[in-house]
């Protein structure tokens, strides 16, 4: 009997209307499973239960998954029965969400057209109440698969929501990216943004760039007036690369070369078909292309994860998601900053190009023809050599420089992030808590607004200051007594032995002459002492390059966080609830805020990129060195800027307060506080913080809270490594301590 009982459950399972795809998805995550929790109960893939979540158009399961997947979701039913609809209304965070509870970002009235065109996207993805936060980036009106893309209807399935929708340039109408990837009947998809799913009929890598270029409507438009548009980006799967004939995984000899090898039959391919490319080959970011004819361009840049292309230090996790959710993912970046380049890094650094290109269109001469030419407050087409006192050790300028011989503050500009600790007092030690505050994207903060070189410096000897012009000074600041300084127009009294000095990263009092940055110099006179320089390298050609590159990467951070419930305009306690696991309302976007945040750090460490192998010997140039963008005079008054920002406001709240840093490493500070927050020491009154001192918020500049520990667990880790000046922000976060080295 019950073998026909099991059967006619069998059978009323393969004909049961199944949930709506929001709705499996919400019995999925309520009972804490993934997907791959899902494929491995049921032994299909992963990419299929996606499929079947698909809110757009759902892949619906057959045969036997249909029944085992049923059976699943009337399980989940019963245990979480489906909430009720929640007040359309969006609503601004205010506090701790619960286990699964969706935010959405408050924001001013829509106009009609803007309403209307919401309504028309939250039918074509009717979420479920318990769905990821919805409004993840903007969307704009989705685009039909024209037949000259697509092959087959049936194929078009929907991407996770949020996913921002394809460009309004009719040339880029489906997106700037695509995840190639090849589904269970063998088919090759490209997986677009906004939902998008095109079918590939190409058969070979060469096809696959040619229907890339003139089928597949991919790419971004320029960020400039003078500029380039962006190439379309393909990222391909394993499935795909299994489909084209290229491997899922390098090699150890090949990931060292960082390329497959030149008679690869994938190169070989490309050659016959008049494709070329760039000199670092075949790697985890190719770019292959045709020489540009007059102003068409034709390439294409393809982005391998299982090559290791997206760093899991900055993207995480992003290289094993499904395509929809890679496209996602890599699309919200791609329209909030641009189109990845490469590494984070690299494209902080070619988004800076892409913002200032170095070359226009002239006016029409006498025969009406334009010619290219410098295009004003960029960094032009040729490098510029950089003054001796800014090179890194092995530099061509430095090359008659005896050998082993070590400079020191006299002859290298040294403006780097702060590293420095001190043992705490006896009546630090009688509080209870060590709390870490972090400044939320502090060296794009500290490019805002900053005038830097563009063109040569020009030597000079027995120089007036000048805050105002850009360059590297050699001065003595021994002299300048923290005990005493000005804030504002008043001169305070303060304990200089619990300071660190804002002039060396270790926080040691500088000893005589040594190289500044600009700001730094700027802030010795700031505080109410008197510079007199011996010699200086200035740059008077110079401007607000890094502008609109901090306007972009600040608007992609506040608005990718503002998507995750934390908004600008939060009150503190508001603030720190708001932050307090936010990555897990929506783990994808969660990815997007790391990638900005690497991109801000690594395009200013692109600016003084040292030699990377390629048999480079001291003295000798190697390959960065012919870009304009080396450029170590910002990257040291962007840091020197930085520095002299976080330093300004401890004097602030040491002034005030009586606190003083117990460590500081780059943008964390930890003081020692009678409680766990940062409320519990820094002096709001009525909401309303301490002018000139720290503020909690989401805007660079701003502070969040980085953790805390007891007091106890920093005296016990200090004697443990008998290193009383352990810096002990390193390990504020989560308490584990590693990468001891005597004390440093």
């Amino acid at each position: 009997m019950s073998e026909l009982f099991d059967a006619v459950d069998a059978l009323v399972a393969s004909r049961a209307p199944l949930p709506s795809a929001g709705e499996r998805k919400r019995l999925r995550q309520a009972h804490g499973l993934t997907l791959d929790d899902v494929a491995a109960a049921l032994k299909v893939r992963r990419a299929t239960v996606s499929g079947w979540e698909s809110v757009k158009k759902p892949v619906e399961p057959r045969g036997p998954e249909r029944e085992a997947y049923a059976r699943l979701l009337n399980k989940l039913a019963e245990l979480y029965p489906a909430p009720a609809a929640p007040d359309p209304a969006p609503t601004a965070f205010t506090g701790r969400p619960a286990p699964g509870e969706r935010t959405l970002s408050a924001g001013p009235a829509p106009d009609a057209a803007a309403m209307t065109e919401h309504e028309n996207t939250r039918t074509a993805f009717a979420p479920a109440p318990a769905a990821p936060v919805e409004q993840a980036a903007p969307r704009p009106a989705r685009t039909a698969r024209s037949a000259s893309t697509s092959r087959r209807p049936s194929a078009r399935k929907a991407a996770p929501a949020g996913t921002p929708a394809g460009g309004t340039d009719p040339r880029f109408e489906n997106g700037p990216l695509a995840v190639v990837d090849v589904d269970d009947g063998g088919q090759v998809l490209a997986y677009c943004t906004g939902g998008l799913v095109l079918d590939v009929p190409a058969k070979s890598i060469p096809a696959l760039v040619e229907w890339t270029l003139k089928e597949a409507k991919l790419g971004q438009p320029k960020l400039s007036g003078p500029g380039k548009d962006a190439d379309p980006l393909l990222v391909l799967t394993e499935a795909a690369l299994e489909r084209y004939g290229l491997p899922v995984a390098l090699t150890e000899e090949e990931r060292l070369a960082g390329r497959i090898p030149e008679g690869h039959k994938v190169i070989k391919q490309l050659a016959r078909a008049d494709w070329k490319l760039t000199k670092r080959g075949f790697g985890p970011w190719a770019r292959i292309y045709r020489p540009a004819t007059g102003s068409e361009r034709a390439c294409v840049q393809l982005c391998i994860p299982s090559w290791h292309a997206l760093d899991t230090r900055h993207w995480g996790e992003a290289g094993q998601l499904p395509p929809a959710e890679l496209a996602r993912v890599l699309g919200v970046y791609a329209s909030r900053v641009m189109t990845p380049r490469g590494s984070t890094a690299v494209t902080g650094l070619e988004l800076m190009t892409a913002l200032h290109p170095p070359t226009r269109a002239s006016e029409p001469d006498a025969d009406g023809r334009r010619h290219s030419e410098h295009n004003p407050g960029s960094l032009g087409k040729d490098p510029v050599d950089c003054a001796p006192c800014e090179a890194p050790d092995g530099h061509p300028v430095l090359a008659d420089l005896p050998r082993f011989h070590v400079r020191g503050p006299g002859e290298k500009l040294f403006e780097e992030a702060y590293d420095w600790a001190r043992p705490m007092t006896d009546s630090e030690c009688t509080l209870r808590h060590l709390v870490g505050i972090d400044v939320n994207m502090a060296f794009a903060a500290g490019a805002n607004g900053l005038v830097v070189g563009l063109g040569a410096p020009t030597h000079v000897t027995n120089p007036v200051f000048d805050p105002k012009l850009p360059g590297s000074w050699l001065v003595d600041l021994s002299h300048v007594d923290l005990s005493r300084v000005k804030t504002g127009k008043e001169w305070v009294e303060l304990d200089g032995s619990l300071l660190p000095s804002p002039f060396t990263p270790k926080g040691d009092r500088p000893v005589g002459p040594a190289w500044y940055a600009t700001p730094t110099v700027a802030y010795a006179v700031e505080l109410g002492y008197e510079v007199r320089p011996a010699e200086a390298w200035v740059r008077h050609d110079n401007g607000r390059y890094l502008d609109g590159w901090y306007t972009r990467l600040r608007d992609a951070y506040l608005a990718t966080m503002a998507d995750l419930g934390v908004d600008a305009d939060l009150a503190p306690a508001d603030f720190l609830a708001a932050m307090d696991d936010y990555k897990r309302r929506d783990p994808e976007l969660a990815i997007v805020v790391s990638a900005i945040k690497a991109t801000v750090k690594g395009g200013l460490g692109k600016l003084r990129e040292r030699p990377r192998g390629e048999g480079w010997r001291p003295g000798r140039p190697w390959r960065a060195l012919a870009r304009p963008t080396w450029r170590p005079d910002i990257r040291a008054a962007v840091i020197s800027r930085t520095r002299v920002n976080l330093h300004r406001k401890i004097v602030k709240h040491a002034a005030f307060t009586g606190q003083y840093p117990v460590a500081i490493l780059s943008d964390c500070v930890v003081y020692a506080a009678g409680g766990p927050s940062p409320l519990d020491f820094l002096p709001y009154r009525d909401g309303k913080p301490l002018p000139g001192g720290f503020k909690l918020g989401i805007n660079p500049g701003l502070v969040k809270h980085e953790g805390t520990q007891s007091v106890l667990w920093g005296e016990e880790v200090r004697d443990r490594f008998d290193a009383p000046e352990l810096n002990l922000a390193r390990y504020i976060k989560d308490g584990a301590v590693t990468d001891v080295d005597n004390g440093e």
